[in-house]
């Protein structure tokens, strides 16, 4: 597996209200990659195959993944379509996967489709941290790029990127990203989240 035991973050165990999976308690979206760990391939296989069984509206499926491993021409080209401060940490990471989605099925629109390749996104994610590895999800991309490079249709659409891979060395990374390693873990309270709790 893939961690960094002695990380300072790796103690980022979320401060919850009602009892979830650790899994869930302790993932954190970290910028601090290790540049020279290859990925991790019987993680990033299983990490792929949980996203295969998220579920989907009338089971459409609409999610595809570009996975590109650093040292590659697909990681560089995913890299050079990153925006500003997320160019600046994501290349160190093993791997980046791109999750796009079909726009369309039989000539409808599915307009469901961002949603489904967000529940694949996620259960990527949860069974990513399960075995080992560190993610982090980014919208500062220019999808138009990204379509270019991959050859998308005007059916295929990026919704995210993930960064993927061994959590780096904090002490060497620069200050603006040591402190956003290092912040406190926040989220809303549920209660001003629920709308209706009847």
């Amino acid at each position: 597996m893939s961690m960094t035991l002695d990380h300072p973050a790796s103690d980022h165990r979320a401060d919850v209200d009602a009892p979830i999976l650790d899994v869930m308690a302790e993932r954190w979206s970290t910028r601090v990659f290790d540049p020279q760990t290859p990925i991790d391939e019987e993680a990033l296989s299983s990490a792929l195959e949980a996203a295969r069984w998220a579920p989907s509206a009338n089971n459409t499926q609409p999610w595809r993944f570009v996975v590109a491993r650093r040292g590659g021409t697909a990681h560089a080209a995913i890299v050079e379509a990153l925006m500003g401060f997320n160019r600046s940490w994501a290349a160190d990471a093993a791997a980046l996967v791109v999750f796009a989605t079909t726009t369309s099925l039989d000539g409808k629109p599915l307009g469901w489709a961002s949603y489904d390749a967000g529940q694949a996104a996620a259960y990527f994610t949860i069974q990513a941290h399960a075995s080992g590895l560190h993610t982090h999800q980014m919208g500062g991309f220019d999808r138009e790029a990204i379509a270019r490079a991959f050859g998308f249709g005007d059916d295929l659409a990026a919704v995210t990127v993930m960064a993927v891979g061994a959590l780096g060395d904090i002490e060497a990374a620069p200050e603006a990203l040591r402190e956003r390693e290092l912040a406190p873990r926040t989220r809303r309270p549920i209660a001003e989240t629920v709308i209706v709790n009847d």
